[in-house]
């Protein structure tokens, strides 16, 4: 089957030098108001890649939960992704929002949550979110999906005699960001593409890409 045909020309903004916040993650709190308040649904949806540990890329849709120093999501760390975190502790995030026409691309090193941010969020989830991080052992081979809606059924059913607890194998991630891109759809295929890579660990320059 051929795609050539399936093609969109990109007009709805400009991303030039002087629309650039000094501060990277001030550059992202603005487009990402922005993107909530054009379509609020999964705006915090960001594709994770990493590289397993023989050397093979990976990329899943994970949602990000907050940006202070970093950019934080939750998980199970019996996972894939996990394990590639654990073998090769750099990863990228890639937002995309399609009614703005605008991608972010953000690369880092990455570290786990403390375990008090960890118990934090965990208990602000739905007790059936909480059930099914506990009942899920993420990754690994099952007989079929009865026997997980069994193990969810019966964690599940426990949550009514006393609040569930976090499972050890689940948990946060924070990726320290060295490099963020920030890129608006344009006409022809000729884009704005610019970026901020971190001097020296302390100070943050920009520059434009060739599309």
């Amino acid at each position: 089957m051929k795609y050539g045909n399936l093609r969109e020309e990109y007009k709805h903004a400009t991303l030039l030098e002087t629309d650039l916040l000094q501060n990277p993650f001030e550059m992202f709190e603005k487009w990402f108001e922005e993107a909530k308040s054009v379509d609020p649904k999964d705006a915090n949806a960001m594709v994770l890649s990493s590289t397993s540990v023989d050397g093979w890329p990976n990329g899943r849709v994970v949602l990000l939960k907050g940006f202070d120093t970093g950019f934080v999501w939750f998980t199970n760390y019996l996972s894939q992704k996990a394990q590639d975190l654990d073998a090769n502790p750099k990863a990228s995030l890639t937002f995309w929002w399609p009614k703005l026409e605008r991608q972010v691309r953000i690369t880092g090193s990455v570290s786990k949550t403390s375990e008090s941010e960890s118990d934090q969020y965990f208990l602000s989830r739905p007790i059936g979110s909480q059930a099914g991080a506990i009942a899920s052992l993420q990754s690994s081979v099952i007989k079929g999906r009865s026997d997980l809606e069994a193990r969810y059924a019966e964690i599940f059913a426990h949550a009514s005699e006393e609040p569930l607890k976090r499972p050890e194998h689940w948990g946060g991630y924070r990726l320290l960001p060295h490099y963020f891109e920030f890129w608006q759809g344009r006409e022809s295929r000729l884009h704005d593409r610019l970026c901020y890579w971190l001097k020296d660990g302390k100070e943050w320059e920009t520059g434009r890409l060739s599309p």
